[in-house]
């Protein structure tokens, strides 16, 4: 069975459209047809390919942190805005020290909000985006790390079942399914 018209056109490949999900993410995509044409070029030793591999998927994953550093550097910033904010509120207050309490109370209520407001946005808000964003980093870096081992393991000379078994563990155990639910899962798929 020849795979390389498939690799090179995943998008016109009969065998790619059975896997919708596989051929919606470009960087999984990308990576795996990538790395298949390398293993049927038959240029490349197993050593060489896993250290290929892992330096591709770091430098997948530093691209993917981008965003998530700059979240994480805003989000510790926000506090110091609210900070500034009450600053300034207090010199407004100290330029209305002739007004009555009722009034300056006011006056050290706003500022004091600037604070909280600046630990709210930085901790409620910014923060958890930015740990969501680097769970899903996390994720998608998993995944290629799963198509890693399964690759290497065939270029091992492994047989498909414990190829596959050697990408399943990798997974979090969270996302991972037992052997008994990947076999059933593997058993349909082979009907289909």
């Amino acid at each position: 069975m020849s795979i390389e018209g498939d690799i090179d056109d995943p998008a016109a490949s009969e065998l790619f459209k059975k896997y919708p999900v596989l051929l919606a993410d470009h960087s999984v995509l990308e990576f795996l047809t990538d790395y298949l044409r390398l293993m049927i070029g038959g240029n490349l030793g197993v050593f060489e390919m896993e250290n290929l591999m892992d330096l591709d998927i770091d430098t997948h994953h530093r691209e993917l942190e981008v965003p998530v550093h700059a979240l994480t550097r805003a989000a510790d910033g926000m506090p110091a805005f609210g900070i500034v904010a009450a600053v300034m509120g207090v010199v407004h207050v100290m330029a209305s020290v002739d007004k009555p309490p009722a009034v300056l109370g006011e006056l050290i209520a706003a500022a004091l909000v600037g604070t909280f407001l600046g630990i709210l946005l930085g901790y409620a808000v910014v923060s958890p985006i930015a740990s969501r964003i680097e769970d899903r980093v996390a994720e998608g870096t998993k995944m290629l790390e799963c198509i890693k081992v399964a690759l290497l393991a065939t270029m091992n000379a492994y047989p498909p079942q414990v190829a596959v078994e050697f990408g399943r563990k990798v997974l979090f155990s969270t996302e991972r399914p037992s052997f008994q639910e990947l076999d059933t899962h593997l058993r349909e798929m082979k009907g289909k």
